[in-house]
């Protein structure tokens, strides 16, 4: 059973046979059918809707939809994550890596952040020469630039942290 709150306020309980159970345990019956423009028709409780879906977020587990010329973000949450929520340890699914290390021996050949900089995900961070190609190292995510450990036109070996993010 998958548990999903919808805005952060209304929360539901969906089971395998497209049946929502809400939050004050009113029984919602639904189906969905994609339509050929990737759209989804929805039918609730024997009303049909439209729904485009506009975003999908794989590791927040959200996805925000348009229903009606109303958006709407749907939070989803598996078995597994409240279990590991119960046993403190929620977002131990998630990896977050705050340094950047050198893959493998290499030359800075450029910096292109600063301490202290706020950068967003797929930024470039900086410039490494390896094996005769310029090799840019872009954010996986929104981070602020906690301390750049190297200089340019510096040598680094594999595994050396090069940036470290926050």
């Amino acid at each position: 059973m998958i548990k999903t709150s919808v805005n952060a306020k209304a929360t539901f309980e969906i089971t395998a046979s497209n049946t929502g159970i809400s939050s004050n345990g009113q029984s919602v019956n639904w189906s969905a059918i994609q339509t050929p423009s990737g759209d989804y028709h929805l039918l609730i409780d024997g009303k049909s809707y439209l729904a485009q879906v506009l975003k999908i977020d794989r590791d927040a587990k959200t996805v925000t939809i348009e229903i009606e010329h109303q958006e709407y973000e749907v939070a989803l949450e598996e078995p597994m994550d409240r279990l590991l929520a119960s046993m403190g340890i929620k977002d131990a699914g998630k990896k977050k890596v705050n340094d950047i290390k050198a893959p493998m021996p290499g030359m800075v050949l450029k910096i292109l952040v600063t301490p202290g900089q706020q950068i967003a995900k797929g930024d470039p961070v900086l410039v490494l020469e390896a094996m005769k190609m310029e090799n840019v190292f872009k954010s996986a995510f929104d981070a602020t630039v906690k301390e750049i450990k190297v200089k340019e036109r510096t040598a680094v070996e594999k595994g050396e942290v090069l940036v470290v993010l926050e």
